[in-house]
């Protein structure tokens, strides 16, 4: 059974156009670095087809990775709300005093808390999913336990 990929929309296009690019101007590229360290001669020594070889195995590594990704993508519908927490969801958070803070629950391809998108398999995201508006929850986090209230579900 293949792992499955929930995506956002936008993310699924942005590995579309990284394959493209990664299978296009990115072959090509390598594929002129290791035909110039070839003409170089005795390839034993050569660190310049060294590194080429490896950037290739790389290359090759990161298209079978996207490949497999978007092979497997489950693309996560937007804008579905039934008042529970799904992937997909976005939601206004709030812990203790602090000020509310917002979240789209995406899967752990897209995820970056920075960027205000948490993994629906984070601590956050797990305790999260299938809470309703209002509830409150507790999370184990690295620093420690902390509760969260939920104030909004779009």
């Amino acid at each position: 059974m293949s792992e499955e990929y929930y995506l956002t929309p936008e993310g699924a296009e942005k590995l579309r156009v990284e394959l493209k690019e990664l299978k296009g101007p990115k072959r090509e590229e390598l594929s002129r670095r290791l035909k110039e360290a070839i003409e170089q001669g005795d390839l034993s020594e050569n660190a310049d087809y060294s590194k080429a070889k490896e950037d290739q195995g790389f290359l090759e590594g990161r298209i079978q990775e996207v490949e497999a990704i978007l092979g497997n993508a489950v693309i996560i519908e937007e804008g579905k709300s039934d008042g529970t927490v799904n992937i997909g969801s976005h939601i206004t958070i709030q812990e203790a005093d602090y000020p509310p803070e917002e979240y789209h629950l995406v899967g752990p391809t897209e995820a970056n808390p920075r960027e205000g998108r948490i993994s629906h398999e984070s601590p956050i995201g797990v305790a999260l999913m299938g809470r309703k508006k209002g509830d409150v929850v507790e999370v184990k986090t690295p620093g420690g336990q902390i509760k969260l209230k939920i104030l909004k579900i779009t």
